[in-house]
């Protein structure tokens, strides 16, 4: 059982978390459950870090984000000990979960389960921290924000546990956000393929690593809300999914900036040139175009970045002009990606038609495309967010009827 930062926000959560978590043992069940720090902890944490140094050595950054879990583990221990359930806490280097050395963004290489499965056939519950574990050379490092999840997939894979429970402020996974879509209907069921396009282009509800680690190990998932007793939505195979409509999703992210590069020399080498001098700099690239320019042998490439890595991104390329020669650095942060999702897509023509359709009808222009099996993105102005949204949602037969 995995709780977000909402579902422990205050004592009195953290309560209800523990009689949530007791009537699951007091069915029968043995239970680990993984916190994130109390909602708004994490962020505070951070921001000291940048007052106390703007370029802290990332170890430390490690040691001061990690405690917001830490607080939440004994506290939910405490809690659970106070209405007569067994339980004990543990941190990341406890466990130990095992991690590489990239601190902030630490990647799990194995955990010590032993201990924890001894206490949990002594039928003691398991508090754990998420987000954090220990590196090799014994220093605390985080996942990344967003890590707790990780942690939990993780360690449900590790234990063997029947299933992996993440509980947050939504009580399920839906066709789309039901802020922007009132008619946005609560799937039953979704896939792990599904879940990772989604998660990857903007719904909130799961991290991505999460989901493309609980795919690889078989681990399996459902999204529950913490603060209302409703069924969830469980993420699971493709196979145990009988009929599949040819959209199960619509997301969206408006993270999202543009770049684009005026009048690169159109040779063989210049996109890998831009492409791998920004992964040597740590630029995650998504949608990319090119498409010619009007000078004779010249060339137009545009692609889209997270928000946060725009001025990164503009920096490195700047530095590289001469070598590049292009004309001009274009960028806009005014854009937004829009995806429609759904493994049907594999089978059934017209998804493309509809999409490009619906959004022509509503005088949305399309600046980039990207697709996948499963996927397609189109990267639109900001201001048409809610709009596209809305219409691809109707035109592709997701709104529900109530």
């Amino acid at each position: 059982m995995k709780f977000g930062g909402t579902s422990v926000g205050t004592i009195e959560r953290i309560k209800a978390v523990a009689d949530q978590v007791k009537a699951v043992v007091d069915a029968g069940h043995q239970v680990a459950v993984v916190v994130s720090a109390m909602s708004g902890t994490t962020n505070q944490l951070v921001q000291w870090t940048r007052e106390a140094g703007a370029m802290h050595d990332a170890r430390e950054y490690d040691v001061v984000v990690s405690s917001g879990e830490q607080v939440t583990v004994g506290l939910l221990a405490i809690a659970l000990q106070n209405i007569g359930v067994e339980a004990r806490s543990w941190l990341g280097w406890q466990v130990a979960m095992h991690t590489d050395n990239i601190h902030g963004g630490a990647r799990i290489e194995s955990i010590d389960t032993e201990a924890m499965l001894a206490r949990l056939e002594q039928g003691q519950v398991a508090v754990m921290a998420g987000f954090q574990g220990v590196a090799e050379d014994n220093r605390i490092t985080t996942l990344g924000r967003g890590g707790s999840d990780t942690s939990a997939v993780a360690l449900a894979a590790a234990l063997g546990a029947d299933r992996c429970d993440i509980y947050t402020d939504v009580d399920g996974v839906y066709t789309t956000d039901p802020r922007i879509v009132p008619k946005a209907t609560k799937l039953d069921k979704i896939t792990f393929e599904e879940m990772l396009e989604l998660a990857s282009n903007g719904a909130k509800v799961l991290q991505t690593r999460s989901v493309a680690m609980a795919m690889r190990h078989g681990v399996k998932l459902q999204v529950l809300s913490s603060f209302e007793d409703l069924p969830g939505t469980m993420v699971v195979n493709e196979d145990e999914i009988m009929e599949k409509n040819s959209v199960s999703g619509i997301a969206y992210s408006v993270d999202e900036a543009k770049v684009t590069l005026v009048g690169l020399d159109d040779k063989p080498g210049v996109a890998a040139n831009v492409f791998s001098t920004l992964a040597d700099n740590n630029v995650n690239v998504d949608m990319i175009v090119q498409t010619a320019a009007s000078a004779p042998g010249k060339t137009d490439i545009t692609f889209s970045v997270n928000g946060a890595e725009l001025d990164r991104a503009s920096t490195v390329l700047q530095g590289i002009k001469d070598e590049l020669n292009y004309n001009d650095l274009l960028t806009s942060e005014d854009v937004c990606k829009v995806s429609v999702v759904g493994m049907a897509m594999r089978s059934q023509p017209g998804v493309a038609r509809t999409m490009f359709s619906t959004l022509a009808e509503k005088g949305i222009n399309i600046e980039v495309i990207s697709t996948s099996e499963i996927k397609i993105s189109v990267l639109i102005g900001r201001e048409y967010t809610e709009l596209a949204v809305r219409s691809l949602h109707t035109a592709f037969g997701l709104d529900s009827e109530s």
